[in-house]
């Protein structure tokens, strides 16, 4: 290794879904794993080293970073309000830190970034030509980071499709399809039937992450890489593995329900992240996948648990298979 700190990294949003877990598993790959968080109590928790901070602090951002060779932007402004506002000066300062350091970024993707006309399966060339504010947004975080990349910082983009996974972050999974923290009785279900939607398990999207930064140095300087994740051809493939789990773990028959978009519509005005939920819709309505030739080439095969394993183990991690006994009724 040329540099003491080659193995040193930063991660921006370590409380959240994706970026808590790149830290754990940098962290378990050997990696010295420093996190910025608001009002942190400064110190050492299970091998992360937490520093108080605001990723919209620049300053804050650019200390955090002193010597480090990886930085991990996985922080989301928290529950969607004024992301727009928010989400690219935290990029810029990240990219100011990652150019003083020589450091990679690396940045979680999503599929917003594309439109209709290039679905149904995304290449990490498709055309970007988002159908949404949001998207929108992504494609000039995106823009800026291939920027950033011809000024000296390294990118690092993995694309894939909703997260789930046993911590429940901010996604469809823990949101739409059941309620983390409580028993599943129905799966509500957003998709249109026979329409076919793509998941992504977090601990194998982290995995990803892990293992092209382990051969870094043969990555261009703007790599981008689209994982195929787990491939519900007709939108009963999830709500199935999710109904077996239930019926293993506690006896019960979850029953599959529409997922209720009326009452998104209806709260939307004043709901921050039913507006966002809604503004998604298109995505559930079109089939939508990835191509991940690109990541098998590379790394030989692509990180991937099966189906019913992820999701036992996501409802198990949100407390939603708790076989707490029945109290009887008076």
């Amino acid at each position: 290794m040329a540099h003491g700190n080659d193995n040193t990294v930063l991660v921006l949003g370590a409380t959240g879904g994706i970026g808590g877990e790149v830290a754990r598993q940098l962290c378990d790959a050997g990696w010295e794993v420093r996190a910025l968080k608001r009002g942190a109590s400064e110190g050492k928790r299970d091998g992360i080293t937490w520093l108080a901070g605001d990723a919209m602090d620049a300053q804050a951002v650019r200390q955090a970073a002193r010597g480090c060779a990886v930085i991990v932007h996985a922080v989301n402004p928290p529950g969607y309000r004024n992301w727009s506002q928010l989400v690219l000066p935290m990029l810029d300062n990240t990219f100011a830190a990652a150019k003083a350091e020589g450091a990679t970024i690396v940045l979680p993707g999503t599929v917003y970034n594309f439109g209709p006309d290039a679905f149904p399966l995304l290449a990490e060339t498709s055309p970007q030509h988002p159908a949404t504010r949001k998207g929108a947004i992504r494609v000039e975080m995106e823009k800026r980071l291939e920027d950033a990349s011809r000024e000296g910082a390294r990118v690092l983009i993995v694309r894939a499709g909703d997260f789930f996974g046993p911590r429940a972050g901010n996604n469809w999974f823990s949101q739409g399809l059941v309620k983390a923290g409580q028993p599943v009785k129905a799966v509500s279900y957003p998709g249109r039937a026979g329409i076919g939607h793509q998941w992504s398990y977090l601990p194998d999207v982290a995995r990803t992450m892990v293992e092209l930064l382990a051969r870094r140095d043969r990555l261009e300087p703007f790599a981008r890489f689209h994982m195929a994740g787990h491939w519900d051809a007709d939108g009963t493939r999830m709500s199935g593995a999710i109904r077996k789990a239930v019926m293993r773990r506690t006896g019960t028959e979850a029953r599959v329900s529409a997922f209720p978009w009326w009452l998104l519509t209806l709260a939307s005005p004043f709901v921050a992240t039913f507006r966002e939920m809604r503004e998604m819709r298109y995505l559930w309505q079109t089939p939508v996948g990835m191509d991940n030739a690109k990541l098998v080439a590379f790394l030989g095969r692509e990180p991937h648990t099966p189906l019913d394993e992820a999701v036992e183990a996501s409802l198990e991690g949100m407390g939603c298979l708790a076989t707490a006994p029945v109290a009887a009724a008076a």
